[in-house]
């Protein structure tokens, strides 16, 4: 039986590559697929942010080595953080 972490590891690998398929490179995300991931999987958190510029800023701090695109290790640093951030909001909120 596959456990529920299994899952969701699968889940993130899939939502990856159904977005990095798109164009170019099928194994990383460019600008565009970054930009259609996240308002396509992460719309709540693109219209938290009231700057214009969100997803630059954002690919410019996941794209470590400054290829241009996101691979598969950068995103996954973007979904730790968020869920970082959650995991705080949430034990903050149980707290009150």
């Amino acid at each position: 039986m596959v456990s529920q972490l299994e899952k969701s590891m699968e889940g993130l690998i899939k939502v990856f590559h159904n977005y990095s398929s798109k164009e170019g490179d099928k194994y990383k995300l460019s600008k565009v697929e970054l930009k259609s991931l996240l308002q396509g999987e992460l719309s709540d958190f693109l219209a938290a942010s009231k700057d214009p510029m969100v997803v630059e800023q954002m690919m410019s701090d996941l794209d470590v080595n400054c290829d241009g695109e996101v691979d598969f290790q950068e995103f996954v640093v973007l979904v730790a953080a968020l869920t970082v951030a959650c995991n705080e909001f949430f034990v903050e909120s149980v707290k009150n």
